[in-house]
């Protein structure tokens, strides 16, 4: 019989994930008369123009996949700037393998001249996926370092995050001190010091860096470090927490001197 420790999680290894992606990212098909915005568009114009504040109407039949992509991104940007839903149409265009030609250009050039108003208006996700998107078009290789690093962060904080809540515990509420499981981390990892520790914010401080050295997505970056900071119900905030009960328990058995941890 095979041992827990050698099945594989994924049987197949990387091949069936590998063509799993290709199909989630067939390019968008348009239609004809259907495209995205010109490359010289006015921007302006689109901050001011309000994305119809009504449930849209129902698609036609034998409608596009660029025609059925917009009708689900509408409804989440009802009575927003037009920029706004532009911004998401390039993102679902440039996660595919191939897309219009000038979406790289025109998304660069949002991120350049309307970054303050979309960093303003955006919900974080929107403002992750942007980011993100930095990650593969990027014009500078800081920009696709920390595009990279943020897909990273924010990947795998969702996937703990989401596992966390069948815990039973809300998101903005730390684990208690006692009562740890004990057993290895997984790839022979050594444990991680609450007290003392600091690497979860060596991990934002390597981003922030990151951020600095890049000219275009540099500034969004930073944004979203910021409001991850503010954050309550993040891992990051939940090891604060408990930093601070450990410490003042150290204190009160040792008479007012925190001592290290175990």
């Amino acid at each position: 019989m095979t041992g827990a420790d050698e099945q594989e999680t994924y049987p197949d290894g990387m091949r069936e994930l590998i063509a799993a992606r290709r199909r989630r990212r067939a390019a968008l098909v348009y239609h004809p008369g259907e495209s995205l915005p010109p490359l010289d568009a006015d921007l302006d114009a689109l901050t001011r123009r309000l994305v119809p504040d009504e449930e849209p109407a129902p698609l036609p039949a034998g409608h596009s996949s660029f025609a059925r992509k917009r009708h689900e991104l509408l409804p989440e940007f009802r009575g927003q700037p037009e920029l706004c839903l532009l911004n998401a149409l390039l993102i679902s265009n440039l996660r595919k393998f191939t897309w219009p030609d000038h979406a790289p250009a025109l998304f660069l050039r949002l991120w350049r001249e309307k970054a303050d108003f979309l960093t303003l208006r955006l919900s974080s996700r929107w403002l992750i996926s942007s980011v993100i998107t930095f990650a593969e078009h990027g014009p500078t290789e800081a920009d696709r370092r920390v595009g990279q690093s943020m897909n990273v962060l924010f990947s795998l904080m969702k996937l703990y995050e989401y596992e966390r809540q069948y815990s039973g515990t809300p998101s903005d509420e730390a684990f208690r001190i006692p009562g740890r499981a004990k057993g290895p981390l997984p790839m022979q990892m050594l444990g991680f010091q609450i007290v003392g520790g600091d690497l979860e914010a060596n991990l934002l401080l390597d981003i922030v860096e990151q951020a600095l050295d890049a000219p275009n997505a540099g500034a969004l970056a930073s944004a979203l470090v910021d409001r991850l900071n503010r954050d309550p119900r993040t891992i990051f905030r939940r090891f604060a927490l408990m930093r601070q009960r450990l410490e003042a328990l150290r204190k009160a058995r040792d008479g007012g001197e925190p001592a290290g941890e175990p």
